[in-house]
């Protein structure tokens, strides 16, 4: 089905014809195995189709053009030995790849958003399963796709979310996390690219011969884009108003790049930097409270005979200060009648 497709429609024309079409057969289709499927049945969920969303974004070069990896080192072209120390240029303090990691992470967001749109129309609660994927788009070396494809699932209950939950935990680890008294909230995505330039001691420390030592600017970049991808899903999870996060997986690039300031500066000796980039997909998810059955009065039969325990109470009555006559006559009298004697 092909036609005009308005970006404020939730859905693309061969999208919408499709969830119409799985609704009308009645029937549905899933990506996920039998044991998944008998999972997801036993917490009170069952599958009601694939569902997937894609989005092709043109990526710009993302090298020394465009100024995306900007070391930010002042002293970059300078040959010596330079006594200050390159920091680390993170994009979620501002530096200059908080561009790039804008438009990747909207490209996903707009796949993620297609994919909900779809598990709504087809009258799903949530997607299970959900696995992003990112490829060169074949028409043009600066295009990417971002795709996300998981399987709708609907409560069997009549209670509905707000909105559809998304996660990547598969159906049993769905299951699991259900009866642990959690639900998935939404698919997670922490990215952050950092920079570094190669100052004097980076280059020192991985000189041919200079023994076995740590290179310490090195250590300093990925751990310090690690932290900061790690600050960006907790602070999404924080505002989906989760819990916590389950986390599904950790990615680590890491390449060189030409350093953009030390070329302005005609020099050679120092002209590369390092770039890292960091990525954590998690599920955030928040506790829900099922409400308990009042617990059961458990009934306690005397193992005593009535005889036995009328006889305790008198002595007992008998032997403490101040007993009262009357009770006592009472039991004695009971105590005979028991007995079959006056």
């Amino acid at each position: 089905m092909s036609g005009e497709w308005s970006q404020s429609a939730a859905l693309p024309p061969v999208a919408a014809a499709r969830t119409a079409a799985a609704r009308r057969s009645g029937t549905w289709s899933s990506a996920v195995s039998t044991g998944e499927f008998a999972a997801i049945r036993s917490v009170g969920f069952e599958p009601v189709g694939q569902v997937m969303g894609s989005a092709v974004y043109q990526v710009s070069r993302s090298g020394p053009f465009w100024g995306y990896y900007d070391c930010g080192y002042q002293y970059a072209g300078f040959s010596g030995r330079m006594s200050y120390p390159a920091q680390v240029a993170v994009s979620g303090q501002g530096a200059a790849s908080r561009a790039l990691v804008d438009v990747l992470m909207a490209a996903r967001h707009k796949a993620l958003a297609r994919m909900s749109a779809e598990c709504e129309a087809l009258g799903g609660d949530g997607v299970v399963a959900a696995d992003l994927t990112i490829a060169p788009f074949p028409a043009s070396s600066n295009c990417l796709e971002f795709q996300v494809i998981g399987t709708a699932v609907r409560a069997q209950g009549p209670v509905r979310p707000k909105r559809p939950f998304t996660t990547h935990l598969d159906g049993q680890g769905f299951a699991k996390l259900i009866s642990a008294g959690w639900v998935p909230v939404e698919l997670l995505i922490g990215l952050s690219i950092g920079v570094r330039h190669n100052d004097w001691t980076t280059r020192r420390q991985n000189w041919f011969g200079a023994g076995n030592q740590e290179v310490t600017g090195w250590s300093d970049l990925v751990g310090a884009t690690r932290h900061d991808a790690r600050a960006q899903l907790y602070g999404q999870a924080a505002g989906a108003g989760a819990g916590g996060v389950v986390l599904g997986s950790s990615d680590l690039r890491v390449w060189g790049e030409r350093c953009i300031r030390a070329r302005n500066r005609n020099s050679e000796s120092d002209a590369e930097d390092h770039a890292a980039e960091a990525t954590l997909v998690g599920t955030a998810v928040a506790a829900f409270q099922v409400r308990q059955a009042p617990p059961r009065t458990l009934s306690v039969m005397p193992l005593d005979s009535k005889r036995k325990r009328l006889r305790k109470r008198i002595a007992r009555e008998l032997d403490s200060y101040g007993s009262d006559p009357t009770e006592v006559r009472r039991m004695l009298a009971e105590l005979s009648e028991l007995d079959g004697t006056e």
